[in-house]
């Protein structure tokens, strides 16, 4: 298997943070380069306070997103396709985090989520939504993002933070 080089375009790449501070929501754009670092994500991630722990939200291209939640010492991570490891390095860091071993040949022709898919349930998005939101292949991973952040409560901050990418 070999992992291709995607170079530097980052175009569509985005990291985002959100987190909750009393009962409103913030959220704050991410250096790009952390879209490809899930060490450095987790590190910035924990930089945040937050009463219900903090939220990284990754795009990767048109291909796959991430979801990472850290709250105190504790780190869950949602990877929205695992055959996404196949070409890109930073899923194949999320896959060694969760200690799932990497897709057979076999596996690539379908699209399959990783991780856990109760992430935000307790902030209202549960499983099978998030499921169901992992598995539309008429979505982009940035709509997929947006609608999770609608239903979280913080699409306004979410787009905001969008449109000032440029």
């Amino acid at each position: 298997m070999t992992v291709l080089d995607h170079g530097d375009d980052d175009s569509g790449d985005f990291a985002a943070v959100a987190y909750r501070e009393e009962e409103y929501w913030d959220v704050d754009l991410l250096p790009v380069k952390l879209t490809h670092d899930l060490k450095g994500l987790i590190h910035a991630l924990r930089q945040q306070p937050s009463i219900s722990g903090s939220l990284g939200l990754v795009s990767v291209g048109d291909d796959f997103f991430i979801i990472v939640r850290v709250y105190g010492e504790d780190v869950s991570l949602f990877l929205s396709d695992v055959t996404a490891s196949v070409d890109w390095q930073v899923a194949r860091d999320v896959l060694d985090y969760l200690d799932i071993d990497l897709p057979d040949d076999d596996d690539l022709d379908q699209v399959l989520p990783a991780g856990d898919l109760s992430i935000v349930a307790d902030l209202g998005l549960d499983e099978m939504e998030l499921g169901a939101l992992a598995g539309d292949l008429d979505l982009y991973p940035d709509e997929v993002l947006a609608s999770v952040s609608e239903r979280l409560g913080f699409a306004q901050s979410f787009q905001r933070v969008l449109d000032g990418m440029g």
